[in-house]
């Protein structure tokens, strides 16, 4: 079954990306078309994050993944690199595991 979803989805992807194609040029070049485009793949990609943090099942689930996304969020607004916000948001998941048993 998760097959069917996966030959779905990607259809649907190539078929967005067809009509793409097949815009004019004038469409695609206003400002906000411009905007939208580059803001969209943020937005998807923390809105996928947020859900694997805070989705246990079917259910709200609070770990140890909260607090270190928190850190994570933190290292990011600070300008960190990124392989240190890794190192940060792992180290703080592992000592809040350790911490809770």
């Amino acid at each position: 079954m998760i097959w069917v979803g996966v030959v779905v989805t990607s259809l649907g992807c190539l078929a967005i990306k067809a009509v793409g194609y097949a815009l004019p040029s004038r469409v695609i070049a206003r400002p906000v078309v411009q905007r939208v485009a580059g803001l969209l793949p943020v937005a998807l990609l923390a809105a996928l994050a947020a859900q694997q943090t805070f989705a246990h099942g079917q259910s709200l689930g609070l770990d140890a993944r909260v607090p270190a996304m928190m850190v994570a969020a933190l290292a990011v607004w600070r300008r960190a690199p990124f392989l240190l916000v890794v190192v940060l948001a792992a180290a703080t998941a592992a000592l809040w595991r350790m911490a809770l048993g």
